[in-house]
């Protein structure tokens, strides 16, 4: 055994001489309540290790991942809330959009036009747009890659948006490029 091994053995004796000279003296005092703070003490134990061992299936059920298969066939499960979510590249950048075929463009917000390298604050939000929470000013902009798929476009017309907004928006002019577009009320399936 080497030298941070022997540390490490130490370092574990005294932990367990520390916490088990406690647990001795405490069963001693008070048997009755060592014996039940024991049983909780384990039953959080025992919940933690089941909580990691079923981890993968708990995130796959709360933050749903979407998929690629050889073909290029995109898989998108529904999320918690009823929508769907897809990641694409943005010059780069992962960006997380809330597909929506009530939008007619791919709609950035503020936040991640500037993490694609836009800058919001010099844009010129000439544009108007209906939307369910009222009229919004937007600017056009041109994305240089967005990447998806496995499919890279190039020059993707897309506008920003000055509002507020929880997530970036893909709208259907960007969905028309699939050849294929089905929607279930378990999964998005997205196909070029």
């Amino acid at each position: 055994m080497d030298g941070d091994t022997m540390a490490r053995f130490g370092y574990l004796a005294l932990l367990l001489l520390a916490v088990g000279g406690y647990v001795v003296a405490e069963f001693r005092r008070r048997p009755g309540k060592t014996v039940q703070q024991a049983m909780v003490w384990g039953f959080i134990f025992v919940g933690l290790i089941a909580g990691a061992g079923l981890w993968s299936d708990i995130r796959r059920e709360v933050l749903p991942v979407q998929s690629l298969d050889a073909s290029g066939r995109i898989e998108v499960p529904v999320a918690a809330d009823g929508h769907f979510y897809l990641v694409a590249e943005l010059n780069g950048v992962a960006v997380r959009f809330t597909v929506d075929t009530g939008a007619s463009d791919i709609v950035l917000s503020t936040r991640d036009a500037a993490r694609i390298g836009l800058d919001p604050a010099r844009l010129s939000y000439y544009q108007r747009a209906e939307t369910a929470n009222g009229t919004v000013e937007t600017a056009p902009v041109f994305i240089g890659t967005m990447a998806l798929g496995g499919v890279t476009d190039h020059d993707v017309r897309a506008v920003v948006n000055r509002g507020e907004m929880a997530s970036s928006l893909l709208g259907m002019a960007y969905l028309a490029r699939f050849s294929r577009l089905e929607m279930t009320p378990r999964k998005l399936v997205l196909e070029r």
